[in-house]
């Protein structure tokens, strides 16, 4: 499939360049309206008793909700003297009604809240007209005519909140993309040594960052984007954008640097590492759709958004950087300014070999580290997102702390317990009237007034912890009183959460329908609990499908399994340390935000979504290479010691660049955005070295031939359904033996068949001089072929159908086998002994063939296709078989 994608995006590539510059022409200005559609919060459930209650605020009783919250001071006149009061209203008076909804001020409403404990301070409450967007354009319409001659004034509430947020996050994407473009063009230069190469991993950067800008503002057609999104799917787009070119781009200039035709290293290149990023890709995306099990908008859009500009990212390294490498070919190293960088794997290497010699200590050392790095995951509190993700300068986080230490505590955090009173009709209803004149009245129901709910109101002002109970409001037209209930506890205390469970479990009075509670501490309990029923079910769909994915990959269910156990210990790693930065607050000074002592439950999830899905993604880098190597060579430890090995250089590459782009952005203004930055941070660094380098290979040498395990018929349906065209990377894992007593004709490239075997067709030896590739002259000849064992370990060999065979169906023995069949092949399935015999000889040009220090056989070095013709593998010895047009040329190393 992926070569067949390599061919069509090599013949259609200008058409592909086109069609992508055109797209970015116009992603560009449309992204762009994103900045102001963008809202503020999401983080409730929609169906909860709290997210009710604050929906009732607002329609039933005029607004009672404040969009815009002005504070007023004075530090010598106070809030009693006449001119204080006649400066603010004068000042309100000016504000358009076309915008506002309600005004409330102390002289308005005679709170004694509303004034500060000095006396010289004041605030003001307005709601405005409309919904979210329009509010937004209402406030930039009043938000001048607000100051007030000889008084202080500051401006805060949920609309200008938003506002601030808007604002800092463009701030935060442009000093973030400054901070990382340059150090990220530099590394690529190292790392790739030309201009041009070190250019390409940053245009699908861009790209990604266009997509991500023009999906965004696409979904706020549909549905609310929350304002937190911009920074969070930038990031990730940029980030893997990168590293999916790094693995594309380095396995396209092998390619060409080993003699292929553009067309064919484009071919190369997407059936290995375009594989690899594909699978790579999906498993990131399907971690982020998981979030949208939640009924949160803040991880319903950030999952929605970050899973289609991985996709986007994807896509672009995928389809625009192949046209791209096709059209440049050699030139892709053009503008050299450095030499090119290239490892000998002499310190991969050395890591492999001391882990696949003691996999048991490196086991429990790395287990002890990342089990100590999550610990103070174990003491975690969670709480809310409030003005505290902004700067300490902002205005809006300015207001919110002023109000809430200078004035009456908790004035602004009430729980606010919504009674809903039993109605009865006042009078019977008048008779019908005539057919087609008009409805039927009906009678009219009984008012509704504070004394309905004084009962209940009593009984909760005489709880522990309640400082008092006031009308807040009352709906004749719904039938209810709004209560808010003052307490002396901070609002996400156990405390005052302790309050609200004693409210809800309160029997209702014999005249009331329901009680239903709201407020902020009342909304966070709320979320906790949906978040703590939809995770499970989250873990259950994500992580089996993630399962499904890499059995495709890796045509193994042990595999799957230990990875999602790995991506848990690299989870867990990450939340000890958000803990410990955050909560703790031990980076506050480094990274400039204010400590809260709790971490935020939604950013939790979000994270954990994130961070598992980058974990995911070099495990599936390593484990591709390891798959490969277990092809060509059957043997367990030889192949996670060599993917280790080939692999270690460019995953550190990449784990290195994705780290810049996340360092840059953990320098944002919102504190949100520095908590996922950190934490992606910290997972990746476990995930590349603690990780990838040495749990994943350790575990793999215990588990032996075992990590390749798979049942008879998992191995039917993953061989013919799912993978019906896979090849093996180099060719020379194929075995292919001739009809003994005939003369081999030398394998061809591209001969490389389904099944991952190889097909020769053999004649007698009359026929050597024919040179069709699927031609039989001869009148015994057969053609075998060779495939991977279904019942394990191993390769068997079988006539081709429709041939004229010795012998029908399934024969022979396993060709080579793993570390648990060393067993040698029949002596009746071997080729005759060739008249030539060499000791030791070079493969292809490759290397001599080298026994590994912690392997029981000795591993040839890749070769071109056709080039090698038969590998027999047993417990002494290794013998390749090549085809010559005169025969065998075979060779055997002693162990």
């Amino acid at each position: 499939m992926f070569e067949s994608a390599g061919r069509i995006v090599y013949r259609g590539r200008w058409t592909l360049l086109v069609l992508s510059l055109a797209l970015a022409v116009l992603a560009a200005p449309f992204g762009m309206e994103l900045f102001g559609r963008m809202v503020d919060g999401g983080f409730d459930d929609p169906k909860a008793d709290s997210t009710t209650a604050a929906r009732w605020n607002d329609v039933w009783y005029s607004g009672n909700s404040p969009d815009v919250v002005v504070l007023y001071r004075h530090p010598k006149v106070k809030v009693a003297d006449p001119r204080f009061k006649k400066a603010v209203h004068d000042s309100l008076r000016r504000l358009p009604a076309a915008h506002v909804r309600k005004l409330a001020t102390y002289w308005t409403t005679a709170s004694p809240r509303m004034v500060s404990k000095d006396e010289h301070s004041t605030y003001a409450l307005i709601t405005l007209r409309g919904g979210p967007q329009t509010k937004q354009r209402a406030y930039a319409e009043v938000k001048d005519r607000l100051a007030v001659e000889n008084l202080q004034v500051k401006v805060g509430g949920s609309v200008p909140l938003v506002k601030e947020l808007n604002d800092q996050t463009g701030r935060d994407l442009a000093r973030a993309e400054a901070i990382s473009m340059p150090v990220l063009l530099v590394l690529l230069v190292i790392v790739f040594g030309s201009l041009v190469a070190a250019g390409l991993p940053l245009l699908v950067g861009l790209l990604s960052v266009l997509g991500a800008l023009a999906l965004l503002r696409l979904l706020t057609e549909v549905t609310e984007v929350s304002v937190f999104s911009l920074n969070v799917v930038t990031m990730l787009g940029l980030g893997l954008a990168i590293d999916y070119s790094l693995f594309v781009l380095s396995a396209f200039r092998e390619e060409v640097r080993q003699g292929a035709t553009n067309e064919q290293a484009v071919v190369r290149t997407m059936a290995t590492a375009g594989r690899t990023v594909a699978f790579s890709g999906l498993t990131v995306a399907t971690s982020l759709l998981g979030l949208l099990l939640f009924p949160q908008m803040f991880l319903r859009s950030i999952g929605l958004g970050a899973a289609a500009v991985v996709l986007v990212a994807m896509l672009s390294a995928l389809v625009v950087l192949p046209a791209v490498l096709g059209v440049l070919g050699r030139r892709v190293d053009a503008v050299r300014v450095v030499p090119v960088f290239t490892g000998n794997g002499t310190f991969w290497r050395g890591i492999a070999a001391s882990v696949m010699k003691k996999p048991g200590i490196y086991l429990v050392g790395v287990m002890a580290v990342l089990v100590a790095l999550a610990l103070p995951f174990a003491h975690v509190k969670f709480g809310n997102v409030d003005h505290r993700v902004l700067p300490a300068a902002a205005e809006s986080r300015q207001v919110a702390e002023a109000v809430d230490r200078d004035f009456a505590r908790n004035s602004m955090a009430a729980i606010d317990v919504h009674v809903l009173i039993e109605r009865h009709f006042s009078g019977k209803p008048a008779a019908p009237g005539p057919v087609g004149h008009g409805y039927t009245p009906v009678s009219g129901v009984t008012p509704v007034s504070p004394l309905d709910a004084k009962p209940f109101a009593d009984r909760i002002d005489a709880l522990d912890g309640v400082t008092g109970v006031d009308l807040a409001g009352v709906s004749q037209a719904n039938g209810a009183v709004r209560l808010s209930v003052r307490y002396d506890a901070d609002p996400m205390s156990a405390r005052a959460q302790q309050i609200v469970t004693l409210i809800r479990s309160m029997a209702p009075e014999p005249n009331m329908r329901a009680a239903v509670v709201g407020g902020p501490t009342a909304a966070q309990m709320d979320l906790m609990a949906s978040l703590t029923a939809v995770l499970p079910w989250m873990a259950l769909v994500v992580g089996g499908v993630t399962f499904v994915l890499l059995f495709m990959a890796f045509g193994s269910v042990v595999l799957p399994l230990k990875a999602l156990l790995m991506n848990v210990l690299s989870i867990g790693a990450s939340f000890g340390v958000i803990v410990w930065a955050f909560q703790d607050g031990h980076l506050a000074g480094a990274l400039g935000f204010t400590p809260t002592g709790t971490i935020e439950a939604t950013v939790t999830v979000l994270i954990l979504a994130v961070v598992f899905g980058l974990s995911m993604d070099y495990e599936v880098f390593l484990l591709s290479r390891v798959r490969t190597e277990w092809l060509r060579t059957q043997d367990n430890a030889a192949a996670v010691a060599l993917g280790l090995e080939k692999t270690g250089g460019i995953i550190t590459s990449a784990a290195l660049l994705l780290l810049v782009v996340i360092g840059a952005f953990s320098t944002a203004g919102i504190t949100i955005v520095k908590l996922l930055g950190v934490g992606m941070f910290a997972a990746i660094v476990v995930d590349a070295t603690l990780v990838r380098a040495l749990l994943v290979p350790a575990t793999m040498r215990l588990m032996g031939g075992a990590n390749w395990w798979l049942p008879r018929w998992l191995h039917s349906l993953h061989t013919h359904l799912l993978n019906p065209h896979t090849t093996i990377s180099g060719g020379s894992a194929v075995a292919v033996v001739g009809v003994e007593g005939a003369r081999p004709r030398a394998l061809g490239a591209g001969s490389v068949g389904r099944d991952g075997g190889g097909v020769r067709h053999s004649g007698t030896a009359g026929s050597a001089g024919d040179t069709g590739d699927t031609g039989d002259t001869g009148d015994a000849a057969s053609a075998r072929v060779i495939r991977p064992n279904p019942d394990g370990p191993g390769w068997y060999w079988e006539s081709a159908p429709g041939e004229r065979a010795a012998e029908g169906g399934v024969s022979g023995r396993v060709v080579f086998g793993a570390d648990t069949d060393p067993e040698p092949v029949a002596a009746e399935h071997e080729p005759e002994p060739p008249a030539q015999h060499v000791v030791n000889p070079r493969v292809a040009g490759r290397g001599p063939l080298r026994k590994l220090p912690y392997s029981r056989r000795e591993v040839p070095a890749p070769a071109e296709d056709g080039e090698i013709g038969w590998v027999k593998v047993t417990a002494g010895r290794t013998r390749v078989v090549r085809a010559v047009p005169g025969g065998w040329v075979w060779a055997e190393v002693e162990s």
